[in-house]
């Protein structure tokens, strides 16, 4: 794993502004508020987030009901059709959107915790194709990949800095108990790529301060 900087650091932390709990900022996480133009409202009915892609009529409405996530797109060519997601046990943090291939199309990423003290995250997110349609874009399990899982028990903050997607969690040491974990931070930036059935998030770097 690769050590940063002070001074990479210092600019990664500006950049990559997590801001997990603050869910009526209009671009909560996002480092570059122009990029997108956000809609929210959070009430006790659910979640509810527009965002549209600047200089495109593509747009997501990003809504819950219940224990379903609901995400209907606009303005594609092809196919408009209603998303749906059960989100039993979790909790939508966030939702962004952007352009993490630079394909001139965008991306949209729900950001969710899991209910409990793990707090365990999970990306659900979508590519645009060609302006046209979308597909769903595969985030692979931390827990899965023994090259960054040492140490991860949870609380992960996400965003979309730029092109990039990063990911970031504490990590726990030896007898640490879930409030306290000692072992500091690491941090996982990924870039957007085509899979053989679909586009996926690829471990690009991985850091840790």
């Amino acid at each position: 794993m690769k050590k940063i900087s002070s001074f990479v650091l210092c600019a990664l932390l500006i950049s990559c502004s997590f801001n997990k709990n603050e869910k009526g900022s209009a671009s909560d996480t996002t480092a570059k508020e122009d990029m997108n133009i956000t809609k929210q409202e959070v009430s006790e009915e659910g979640f509810n987030k527009e965002l549209t892609y600047p200089g495109s009529k593509i747009s997501f409405m990003v809504s819950t009901k219940g224990d379903s996530l609901i995400i209907q797109p606009s303005g594609l060519s092809v196919s408009n059709e209603t998303l749906y997601h059960d989100i039993t046990g979790y909790t939508i943090v966030n939702a962004e959107i952007g352009d993490l291939n630079v394909d001139s199309y965008p991306e949209v990423f729900i950001y969710l915790t899991s209910d409990g003290s793990g707090s365990y995250g999970k990306l659900i997110g979508y590519s645009v194709n060609n302006g046209k349609s979308v597909s769903q874009v595969y985030l692979p399990e931390i827990s899965e990949n023994n090259e960054v899982n040492k140490g991860y028990m949870g609380h992960d903050e996400m965003a979309i800095v730029e092109n990039t997607f990063c990911q970031r969690f504490p990590v726990y040491k030896e007898g640490d108990s879930n409030a306290n974990p000692t072992g500091g931070t690491r941090q996982i930036q990924y870039k957007l790529v085509d899979g053989e059935s679909g586009r996926i998030l690829k471990i690009d770097k991985v850091v840790e301060f």
